[in-house]
């Protein structure tokens, strides 16, 4: 078992950045790690992840201004998102898995934060 906890969201104005942490409760060194994101009535869909051997992925949408870092001696995952806009306000979640590659599929999941909500004025 895996218990994640999540930090990090607010409000900022567009083009604004913010850092949300994710810290687990035990070593994800074995785990994939990654970020999703729900808007309300939008299914949930993922933006980052990091694997196992530390490759990481963004989705287009968050390519460039997102981060995506892992400091496995302290078991937390940052995320860190700048130049936030208008299409980024949303409930963020990290959640692990023991893969080697993440997936993209959020029933493959078992590990799951509480969300840290992300929101974006113009």
């Amino acid at each position: 078992q895996v218990q994640l906890v999540e930090s990090g969201g607010g409000s900022v104005q567009s083009g604004g950045s913010l850092t949300l942490s994710c810290v687990a409760s035990r070593s994800t060194g074995r785990h994939c790690l990654s970020g999703f994101r729900q808007s309300p009535g939008k299914d949930r869909e993922a933006v980052t992840s990091i694997d196992v051997d530390g490759t990481t992925t963004y989705a287009d949408s968050v390519k460039g201004r997102f981060t995506i870092s892992q400091d496995n001696d302290k078991n937390t995952l940052t995320l860190q998102n700048d130049n936030l806009n208008p299409d980024d306000p949303a409930m963020y979640y990290c959640a692990a898995a023991r893969f080697y590659r993440c997936e993209l599929n959020v029933s493959r999941y078992p590990y799951w934060g509480q969300g840290t909500q992300v929101t974006v004025s113009s």
